[in-house]
């Protein structure tokens, strides 16, 4: 029996910011410099987590303009999602503004639900040395901050925060995962208490 825990992370973003080349650096050690659009690739990729063998299933999707009936699908099967923008590109970032009210809306989940995400910047070689770094980096941190999530930046060319992004997120997919199975077990506990206590008044 496979006692590997597998988990599905879902790649969400514009067209051309970098999904693929990310996705593929992580799982294959390469870099993709070519643009080639993606409609949907799987990959998968074994990795050590707290010491335990975990196994990630990930999505690389189509661009989010691109196939928009399809992301439902993504969304509603994943367990943790990176939303990738590019650091050069505004309008990249403003596409993804309200990409985490959709994964919830897909999810069923409350304005205020957690869902397991990071917020990924890619590209980072792009940058000048005249570049003011912090004026482009305050709306994409400001906006992590309101999504209560981790904002990495990421250089699939140079290898720079490409595996901090995927480790980070199976750290939150692992913690709410764990997270919910204690609570199905304080509730199934309650239940059976409250069983207990009313065939108990029951009988008195």
């Amino acid at each position: 029996m496979d006692s590997r825990r597998k988990f599905t992370v879902v790649v969400l973003g514009s067209g051309g910011v970098g999904k693929s080349a990310l996705v593929v650096k992580f799982v294959c050690g390469k870099f993709v410099d070519k643009y080639d659009p993606t409609i949907e690739d799987f990959y998968q990729k074994e990795v050590s987590f707290a010491g335990l063998p975990k196994i990630l299933r990930i999505l690389d999707t189509a661009g989010t303009s691109q196939f928009s009936s399809l992301h439902d699908l993504y969304i509603k099967n994943g367990d943790g999602f990176l939303i990738v923008y590019n650091l050069a590109n505004r309008q990249s970032f403003n596409d993804i503004r309200n990409m985490r009210e959709t994964i919830l809306r897909v999810k069923g989940l409350p304005s205020s639900g957690f869902v397991p995400l990071v917020l990924v910047g890619t590209k980072s070689d792009l940058f000048k040395e005249s570049d003011d770094k912090s004026s482009i980096l305050r709306d994409p941190i400001n906006l992590a901050n309101e999504w209560l999530c981790p904002h990495i930046e990421t250089s699939a060319r140079n290898n720079i925060g490409v595996e901090d992004a995927f480790l980070e997120l199976l750290s939150q997919v692992s913690i709410f995962s764990f997270t919910i199975f204690v609570l199905h077990i304080c509730l199934k506990y309650l239940h059976i208490e409250l069983r207990v206590r009313l065939k108990y008044y029951h009988y008195r």
